[in-house]
């Protein structure tokens, strides 16, 4: 038996729990903050569990770390003692490694300390004990979650966790001149899945306006057709690689196979972004791939998902399907052209 602390998008933990309940037989769930994080309890052991959730990685489960540790929370300095005793003890798990220390706080948590002043304490028992504190691209990371009057202490790799930012809450800082907050979802996008958009030649954002996907593709040095009825933002509008067709997607006419790159963010309901992007697919290349986000319109968004996938995997194979923290109402898939 294991235990592990679930993470999900606001409300969107039933989903994810529904999920684990399929791969792993027997697990059983407790509420920590509702309809976000959750315990789970797993009949199976460390491994035998992270292999489960990765084989079939949930969709909407946005970060798990084990819970290796607890600390029951007395609210004064001793808790912070305690925290630095766990630390130390399991120390060869750190030594030579670079470590980075995740702190979250449950809303009414008794735990005093906030996530700077404990990340600073911890930082520094690890460099007592041969540790390298890091922020970015750790090795392993420390992750503690304080809930009401608990520590739930665990250690592992980001592969583990699904994420090297702290319960998955990936955090872009926002630019001078930015066109809008939807390029934090493509970005987002981009270190899910694996990708490097500078690898791609020609890209096809459709529903483009005002021009967030648009523009963090010109950045890469891509070409981009850009297709919406609506305005796109005046700091790209004039760019030499951009195509603009301000028209709506049924309405043009594209040369086949021109695109090895799709990316579409419309507010459209699921079974019509499927119909659009299959109607659009012989403007893709062979083995294109393709970013689509699918609104969760629905009340039951695990049978819309399934409908989804299995009408556009007459075209795509999909690699991966996931709810990531800049989605709100929605999930992104990310496809391959067959």
């Amino acid at each position: 038996m294991t235990e592990w602390i679930g993470t999900a998008n606001q409300s969107y933990s039933p989903y994810a729990i529904e999920e684990l309940r399929r791969i792993i037989d027997g697990v059983t769930f407790s509420q920590l903050a509702a309809g976000e994080v959750f315990l789970m309890n797993s009949p199976l052991e460390r491994e035998e569990t992270l292999q489960a959730v990765h084989q079939r990685e949930p969709i909407f489960l946005r970060h798990i770390q084990a819970v290796d540790r607890t600390v029951e929370i007395t609210g004064d300095a001793e808790d912070m003692e305690q925290l630095s005793t766990v630390v130390r003890s399991a120390s060869q798990q750190f030594a030579g490694k670079r470590t980075a220390v995740h702190i979250r706080r449950a809303h009414g948590t008794a735990f005093i300390h906030s996530a700077s002043e404990t990340k600073a304490v911890i930082d520094a028992v690890l460099a007592e004990v041969g540790a390298e504190p890091v922020v970015q691209q750790p090795e392993t990371i420390i992750a503690i979650y304080a809930a009401a009057s608990t520590l739930y202490i665990g250690f592992g790799s980001p592969q583990d966790m699904l994420s090297d930012w702290p319960g998955g809450a990936v955090r872009f800082q926002r630019e001078e001149g930015q066109v809008s907050r939807a390029k934090f979802k493509l970005l987002e996008a981009e270190r899910a899945f694996g990708l490097h958009y500078e690898q791609f030649r020609r890209a096809l954002d459709v529903g483009a306006a005002p021009g967030g996907w648009t523009s963090l593709l010109l950045e890469r040095g891509l070409r981009v057709t850009a297709v919406d009825p609506a305005e796109l933002h005046p700091s790209i509008v004039d760019h030499p690689a951009l195509t603009y067709l301000k028209r709506n997607a049924s309405e043009i006419k594209l040369k086949p196979g021109s695109f090895d790159l799709f990316v579409c963010d419309m507010s459209w309901s699921p079974m019509l972004m499927s119909r659009l992007v299959l109607d659009l697919e012989a403007a893709l290349a062979e083995e294109a791939t393709a970013i689509i986000t699918i609104k969760l319109m629905h009340r039951k968004p695990m049978q819309t998902i399934r409908e989804v996938i299995v009408k556009l995997e007459s075209v795509f194979e999909l690699k991966k399907a996931k709810q990531l923290f800049h989605n709100r109402e929605e999930i992104t898939l990310y496809l391959q052209k067959k």
